[in-house]
């Protein structure tokens, strides 16, 4: 789904005031920038202690030494301070000594027989001892330690203090809310291009907010929880937004990761405080992303009934179940994996309106590409429409990542405008990744890549129920060494078993291709294997495809979601589990046959081909087709119907 374009500021109008979570207030500083602050306090009050008490470490010599360095002619400059005497030599060297209380220092010296005014070359000067910084460095030895430890001491109340207001905040609501009067972050459904039946269910909640007395005066009650269902990427949370900018309501967003902590109890405490947070602000929309992260089924984790999400999800359905139908708070979630959420919460009167969000067509491609160029200039040839052509399967998320790459391209060659070149670019990296130019192959290895490339491009060409071919390369990219790129000439949304063997037996094409010019395999053909066995075990115990096992779905997505995929214990027994691989070796194999006859009967426009490839290392779509019109082979242009 498209991201909101900014507004200008807005004049807010009258609304009531909002209630702020507690933990939306201003942050204070964290540990680590309080105990830096303390250890740069702690190194400046020492350093000025050394500086102060440095002071004291002056030699400290009797008078009659004293004397004998005046007599001797050694003496620069004496200061008398109180009763201490200050002397700085002629070596630039000082010494200090003490004489009598109460005498003068004239007096002091004459008794060992030392006349001051007989030594016109020393200067003499009296310093009253008195002020702040002489009483500073006669109390420092005294109160600097004393500091240092109030110091430390005050650092440890703020620490106990901080943590115990954290511990109180602890259960406080982590919810972020975006206020109705915010234009800059205010959306609405013009905003979100494309899903347009998930809009039309929408419109009800909006209705509903805005005016509630219409549903309550006839008896309705609209839905207390919307769950919005989608594959990563479409737009679910944007959605949700925008149904909070059309209804001008705020909007308290959290996800479902945030509720769960290491402290038992603290999740519920969050999901109470949330809620109570959004009644004081009714009319309100509550929106919990990823919902799935504390809303799996029950019963399956090692914690047990204390276990900490469990809590938290029964937190939930407590206030879901207990709202009243007047009270305006409609609560949105959102979860691209509903196949793992307990059944309590889909239930009638908790989530009971589920909205499915499907990936764009080609039209809605069209309009989200429209709204993510708004505000990057565009050279004249490029079409929109050419691009959402030829990006099948990209959500709005992906859709975005393309037309920013793309403003990249542009900007990295210095150029003000985004021209078509750098869209069709942009939609080989999303789907493959960079360019690996530097990864640097050998020629043996680039002419492997070569014939492994034309033998994928060749089969498709061949049979009517693949893909076409729009582009061929041997440039390196992500972890491909080489790709071929097929794209459907139309939006479709189911797979027929024809489309799904001419399909595998293009998979197989570079394996077939390796094995019949070179008479050895490679490690390349390694995706291709792991991708057409998972669709041949598919078509065998989900789609009910074999002929010899018959209609019986022996497979399902549910169950638990180990790495990504599901894993339940088998419904069927050992024999069944050798038909089923029986069966994916023999669809596997009719696929093999078909691209091995392809390449035999066509070995010498396979090696053309090759050649093409190795000297041009990228053929386009019109170029492949001139090339196969060259030879006589028929150029598809629509899926063959039976």
């Amino acid at each position: 789904m498209p991201q909101p374009p900014k507004r200008g500021p807005k004049k807010p109008s009258q609304k009531p005031k909002i209630r702020l979570p507690k933990g939306d207030g201003p942050k204070k500083p964290n540990f680590w920038s309080q105990l830096l602050i303390a250890l740069l306090v702690f190194v400046t009050l020492i350093s000025l202690y050394s500086h102060f008490s440095g002071q004291g470490d002056v030699e400290e010599i009797p008078l009659s030494e004293l004397a004998t360095e005046i007599q001797e002619g050694n003496v620069d400059e004496i200061v008398v301070k109180g009763d201490t005497v200050e002397v700085t030599l002629t070596d630039e060297s000082q010494v200090k000594t003490r004489k009598e209380t109460g005498a003068s220092l004239s007096e002091t010296l004459s008794n060992y027989g030392v006349i001051l005014s007989e030594y016109p070359n020393i200067t003499l000067s009296v310093q009253d001892p008195s002020g702040l910084g002489y009483w500073l460095i006669q109390l420092a030895p005294f109160l600097v330690p004393v500091l240092l430890i109030l110091f430390f001491i005050w650092i440890l109340t703020r620490q106990m203090k901080g943590s115990g207001m954290q511990a109180f905040s602890f259960g406080q609501s982590r919810a972020r809310m975006i206020d109705p009067t915010d234009e800059s972050r205010k959306i609405t459904f013009d905003d979100v291009a494309g899903v347009k039946e998930a809009k039309e269910e929408l419109k009800e909640i909006v209705d509903f907010l805005q005016n509630p007395k219409k549903y309550i005066n006839i008896g309705a009650e609209i839905p207390k929880g919307v769950m919005l269902m989608g594959a990563p990427g479409v737009g679910k949370t944007l959605l949700a937004r925008a149904v909070a900018g059309e209804a001008d309501v705020p909007f308290f967003s959290i996800s479902g990761s945030e509720f769960v902590e290491m402290f038992v109890g603290v999740g519920a405490s969050r999901v109470r405080d949330t809620f109570q947070i959004a009644k004081k602000n009714a009319p309100a929309i509550i929106f919990i992303d990823e919902i799935d992260a504390v809303g799996r089924t029950r019963g399956v984790g090692v914690g047990g009934g204390n276990d900490e999400r469990e809590q938290t999800l029964n937190q939930i359905l407590v206030e879901l179940d207990g709202f009243e139908p007047n009270e305006q708070v409609i609560v949105m979630a959102a979860t691209n994996r509903p196949d793992v959420l307990d059944p309590a919460l889909l239930r009638p009167g908790r989530f009971d309106r589920r909205v499915r969000i499907d990936l764009p067509d080609i039209d809605d491609r069209e309009k989200i590409l429209e709204v993510h160029a708004r505000k990057k200039p565009l050279e004249d040839d490029v079409t929109l429409r050419t691009v959402a052509e030829r990006t099948p399967g990209f959500s709005g998320a992906d859709l975005q990542s393309l037309m920013n790459e793309a403003a990249i391209l542009a900007a990295r060659d210095d150029r003000k405008k985004v021209a078509q070149r750098d869209l069709t670019a942009s939609i080989e990296k999303v789907m493959l990744g960079p360019e690996r130019r530097s990864h640097l192959l050998s020629d043996d290895e680039k002419k492997i890549t070569a014939y492994h490339e034309a033998g994928h491009a060749l089969v498709a060409s061949m049979l009517p129920y693949a893909h076409p071919v729009h582009k061929i390369s041997i440039i390196s990219r992500g972890h491909a060494a080489g790709y071929t790129l097929h794209l459907p000439t139309e939006e479709r949304r189911f797979q027929s078993r024809k489309e799904f063997k001419d399909t595998m037996a293009v998979m197989l094409g570079g394996y077939v291709t390796e094995l019949e010019v070179f008479g050895d395999l490679t490690t390349g053909p390694s995706n291709d294997l792991e991708r057409i066995t998972e669709r041949a075990r598919d078509m065998v115990t989900k789609y009910g495809m074999s002929e010899n096992i018959g209609p019986i779905a022996l497979e399902t997505d549910t169950g638990k979601a180990l790495y990504g995929k599901a894993s339940g214990d088998r419904d069927y027994s050992e024999k069944i589990s050798s038909l089923i691989d029986n069966e994916i070796s023999r669809i596997i194999e009719e696929a093999r046959e078909k691209a091995h006859t392809i390449i035999t009967e066509k070995r010498d426009v396979l090696d053309e081909l090759a050649e093409k490839l190795l000297e041009k290392e990228t053929m386009e779509r019109k170029e492949f087709e001139s090339f196969l019109r060259g030879h006589g082979i028929e150029v598809k242009d629509e899926l063959k119907e039976d």
